[in-house]
């Protein structure tokens, strides 16, 4: 049984329940989809904001991306040649879930630096050092970290910026174990993900489904290696952070019933495919060994589509939404 002391959104119930119950029928009839499509030509900007951006739906760009150099040269050699000299910024934990909820916290990993060969060494020889490890730094890491990399990829996705009439606020270059796991979040970005090497696996859940997506208060914590292999939970001063308390990869329906409304959608990212993932998708993301993905975070519209999602989550919210 989970921890349920500290839960913001209970299943809610009566008219309210019966009300959301309704609206999440009406979403999955009138615009939702058991799977994520699969283009395998880039629509037009015009096409792409009319069809994926403005009914806020996700869609895979098969192969959106294979031109890219770093397809083909983004292998552990080139790396070490052109980078492994600079510092990488690498999430370590003892379990693969960085910023997820563990033992009633919200724990985030240990933070380390260390030379991008060395972070190499560990993806190779993974056995061979305790913890998990995880490129995952979202402060445009690409750009402000690796600049000599950028001409392998790209700044921005060209047919993406035309259709926002914007350029990306940030560009993440993420690459970790195969046990590193990206507990269920939303972003309030419009998200191009693109596979460089290996694959993602994604369950997504629309926004629409927030009232059936549990959340609780958590304290928050980061855990740090005490002795190799050792890893303790030191809490952190400061407010409680609202993060989802439901595993998707094995629900526990007992505790958090309302999640039986939800509607998970399951997919895979391959190398050389872009995703566009909407705002305000829910989100969980597990990888092949190795991934190198980069993603493109294009700041919301805070618009109509922000306040419907809004009131949707003060229905069933006990406290204010963080």
């Amino acid at each position: 049984m989970s921890d349920l002391r500290n839960v913001i959104n209970p299943e809610p119930s009566g008219i309210i329940r019966d009300s959301l119950l309704k609206l999440s029928e009406e979403a999955q009839e009138l615009y939702l989809s058991s799977q994520v499509p699969i283009l395998d030509a880039i629509p037009t900007p015009l096409e792409l904001y009319r069809d994926w951006i403005a009914p806020n739906k996700p869609v895979i760009f098969r192969d959106a991306v294979k031109f890219w150099p770093a397809v083909d040269k983004w292998s552990p050699q080139y790396l070490r040649e052109t980078v492994g000299k600079k510092e990488v910024s690498v999430a370590v934990t003892p379990n693969g879930y960085a910023d997820a909820p563990n033992g009633g916290y919200f724990v985030m990993p240990e933070e380390r630096t260390m030379l991008l060969s060395s972070f190499l060494d560990v993806m190779e020889n993974p056995g061979k050092q305790p913890g998990v490890f995880y490129v995952q730094k979202q402060n445009s890491n690409l750009t402000d970290e690796f600049p000599e990399l950028i001409c392998d990829a790209a700044p921005d996705i060209p047919w993406f910026s035309e259709a926002l009439g914007k350029a990306p606020d940030a560009v993440n270059f993420w690459m970790g174990d195969e046990r590193a796991v990206t507990s269920m979040h939303k972003d309030h970005y419009e998200n191009v993900y693109c596979v460089v090497s290996g694959h993602k696996d994604f369950i997504l859940l629309p926004p629409t489904d927030v009232p059936w997506v549990p959340y609780a208060n958590l304290p928050p914590a980061t855990y740090k290696e005490i002795n190799p292999g050792e890893f303790v939970i030191e809490e952190n001063p400061g407010e409680d952070v609202p993060w989802i308390s439901i595993d998707p990869l094995k629900p526990d329906i007992e505790s958090y019933p309302q999640y039986k409304h939800a509607s998970p959608i399951r997919c895979r990212v391959e190398a050389g495919d872009a995703m566009y993932l909407p705002s305000l998708w829910f989100h969980h993301v597990r990888q092949s060994h190795a991934c190198i993905a980069v993603n493109y975070w294009y700041d919301m519209e805070y618009d109509l589509k922000y306040n419907y999602y809004t009131m949707l989550q003060n229905l069933t919210w006990r406290d204010k939404p963080g």
